[in-house]
């Protein structure tokens, strides 16, 4: 029972981490493609490229202090010392790692499409960076979402 616990605490704070930065990887994967090809053509736009080129890495760096977070308050950087694990304790662990998990993944890669949308705006009208960026961050809401219920739902575990 113990190992099971376990094992389903640490499972949700590897879905944190895996599945918010997977969404990272591809979202920037999407405007990277775009804005290697801007580059090619203007230099000058480093810059601004770069911006929307990072806004998808957001959600994995949340995912990131979810896991964090999630293995200090269950002490499994220390081996899980001083815990009286049960199933209920290693379900909140999994619990408590799936909205940031499930809204990271899929906000980055919307992210990365509408930041890449925004990169091809930016290219025609270099006015428009305020615009590109604000329609990325709208995106960015739902993982900022994910994340607040993910740090409550650590901070109500009954450990």
């Amino acid at each position: 029972m113990l190992i099971i616990a376990q094992a389903l605490a640490m499972l949700g704070v590897a879905l944190a981490v895996a599945l918010a930065g997977t969404g990272s990887a591809i979202g920037i994967g999407y405007v990277g493609q775009v804005a290697s090809g801007i580059l090619r053509e203007d230099p000058g736009k480093f810059g601004k490229m770069m911006l929307l080129v990072a806004l998808p890495g957001t959600q994995g760096i949340y995912g990131f202090v979810v896991g964090f977070l999630l293995m200090n308050k269950l002490n499994l950087i220390g081996g899980g010392a001083n815990i009286e694990w049960s199933m209920g304790l290693g379900l909140q662990g999994l619990a408590a790692g799936l909205p940031i998990a499930l809204a990271g993944l899929f906000s980055a890669i919307h992210q990365g499409k509408v930041c890449a949308s925004g990169s091809s705006l930016v290219a025609k009208q270099p006015d428009a960076m305020g615009k590109a960026l604000i329609l990325g961050v709208f995106v960015e809401f739902y993982a900022v979402l994910g994340l607040l219920v993910s740090i409550f739902l650590i901070n109500g575990m009954q450990v």
